[in-house]
């Protein structure tokens, strides 16, 4: 963390080092602070308010800056980012590039690490801040060894010339480039898999003793390249469909095809894909394998129409459930909290005389007070109490505050949650199987994952993005082999979404709910 007398934006870091010898591998969700469910909620509302569908002119700017505002305030750190995000592009009249960097260094000061690659950003275009591309590329360095897949994305595709161009800025450092992408994909940011799949097919070839190679590649090459461009496409990368929708129906080279063999139905398909996330970056396909699984396997049914293809491809979840009323929700201001929401203490401590930020506080355990939680303004001043000193004696004055977030009033219910619009919402199976890493699929369908609400990677697992569409007798994803995570299987269970057949056919498939995602190396939002 930086000296607290030294402004963030000016912090001292190591110069980028394109040739370091290696790179742990680290996730981003384990670092950031754990996110309030009714900030959650509200940055999820402004995101939908900047679907791509919508006319930027006829988008409601203010409600949208108001709310991401508003989980701003309760410390959600993508809405901190993206609140910058608003301001720099002249969002708020009151607010400009100055009050975009300071929020940025408030998330570096949590140790946010996308606000170390925000703050790089911000240097390489002299946002806010004097351009200084050196320093730009130090803040990336920094963000990409705390975890952020963004900035992991953008350094490791640099890394991947065969020597040094460092005029064009790349340079050549093969198997950190790879980490960097492998961890970056893991962690869901879809771009990078185009990357990786180019190092996967140029540089992982058969190599003579000497080092030399006649570019010959293996199957398991070829293979493993195929696999990281499809699962790119799951993940929104516009760039492998279109090189799969190429490879499959009109490849360039055919005497170096990474594809198995010509398939004109396949490359139709990738073709429906491409171009839908063209139009829409912010689309993801987790359930891929149901309708489009790559060879030997064969292709399902399908109608030829568009939605049909898409709405089969996303994520789903079952209906929420209605939530009861927890007994905090029961009482009137300022101690309301709507039905939705109840109250976990974080064990973070404030004896400020005021709220440090904005959020609920209930006077700590140990002081005989019985005071519930009530919601409290950024500087707004706590309340004085009568309480016993250390020597038993009645005193009136200032008492230790403990901030609660609100967490989602379901009784644990798997729900993932996504930006309203392409979330699709379907029957809750029966009966609801749920299964461990190590068992067989018992049943054809989409699984989700899902880790314990209080688990340091439950947002990173707990997400629409990491379903599965798996058949009969399969493996499921194990977390270190498949996402390279630092998660034991014991700590994930998988949970039978959908089981609907393969067969794509219009009109059966019901409401959309999206989930945003940033491209590398711009300030834009998450």
């Amino acid at each position: 963390m930086p000296n607290d007398k030294v402004l963030p934006r000016n912090q001292s870091l190591p110069l980028f080092n394109p040739h370091v010898a290696d790179f742990i591998c680290e996730a981003e969700a384990s670092k950031v602070p754990p996110i309030d469910a009714q900030a959650e909620d509200w940055f999820l509302e402004a995101r939908a308010m900047e679907d791509p569908e919508i006319f930027v002119e006829d988008r409601d700017y203010k409600k949208i800056v108001d709310l991401t505002r508003q989980a701003a305030e309760r410390l959600h750190w993508k809405a901190m980012l993206n609140l910058a995000s608003l301001y720099v592009e002249g969002r708020d009249p009151l607010h400009g590039e100055e009050e975009a960097v300071q929020l940025v260094e408030k998330a570096m000061r949590l140790g946010i690490p996308a606000a170390y690659d925000r703050m790089g950003t911000y240097y390489a275009n002299g946002t806010g801040v004097t351009g200084d591309i050196t320093r730009a590329y130090a803040f990336w360095q920094k963000a990409a060894q705390m975890g952020n897949p963004q900035a992991m994305g953008f350094l490791g595709e640099k890394l991947t010339a065969g020597e040094d161009h460092p005029g064009i800025d790349m340079w050549g450092n093969i198997p950190v480039a790879t980490k960097m992408l492998e961890c970056a994909v893991a962690q869901g940011y879809g771009p990078s898999a185009y990357d990786l799949y180019y190092l996967y097919y140029l540089y992982y070839v058969v190599r003579t003793p000497d080092g030399t190679s006649d570019g010959e590649r293996t199957a398991e090459t070829k293979e493993r390249a195929l696999q990281v461009l499809h699962v790119g496409v799951s993940l929104g990368c516009e760039k492998c469909a279109n090189k799969l929708q190429i490879e499959f129906g009109d490849p360039f080279d055919l005497a170096n095809m990474v594809v198995p063999y010509i398939d004109k139905a396949r490359a139709e398909r990738y073709g429906v894909l491409n171009r839908a996330l063209g139009f829409n970056p912010n689309r993801r396909f987790p359930n891929l394998d149901k309708i489009l699984p790559l060879p030997p396997a064969d292709l399902p049914p399908w109608d030829g129409q568009r939605k049909s293809l898409l709405d089969a491809a996303m994520g789903v979840r079952p209906p929420p459930a209605t939530p009861k009323p927890s007994a905090a929700s029961l009482l009137q201001k300022p101690y309301f909290l709507a039905a939705d929401y109840a109250l976990h203490p974080t064990g973070l401590h404030s004896d400020a005389p005021t709220a440090p930020f904005s959020a609920y506080w209930q006077p700590a355990a140990g002081q005989g007070l019985t005071e519930p939680a009530r919601l409290f303004r950024k500087g707004e001043e706590f309340r004085h109490f009568s309480v016993l000193d250390a020597d038993g004696k009645s005193r009136y004055g200032s008492v230790t505050w403990e901030q609660c977030l609100t967490i989602r009033h379901n009784q644990g219910a798997v729900e993932p949650r996504a930006v309203h619009g392409l979330l699709r919402e379907v029957a809750r199976p029966e009966p609801w199987l749920s299964c461990a890493c190590d068992q067989a699929c018992p049943v054809s369908g989409v699984w989700q994952p899902w880790v314990a609400a209080d688990h340091p990677l439950q947002a990173t697992v707990n997400q629409y993005w990491r379903q599965a569409w798996l058949t009969q007798g399969a493996p499921f994803p194990r977390p270190r082999r498949d996402w390279l995570l630092d998660l034991p299987d014991d700590h994930v269970t998988w949970h039978l979404m959908d089981a609907s057949p393969r067969v794509l056919r219009g009109g059966e498939l019901a409401h959309l709910l999206v989930l945003e995602h940033q491209p590398v190396g711009q300030a834009k939002h998450v």
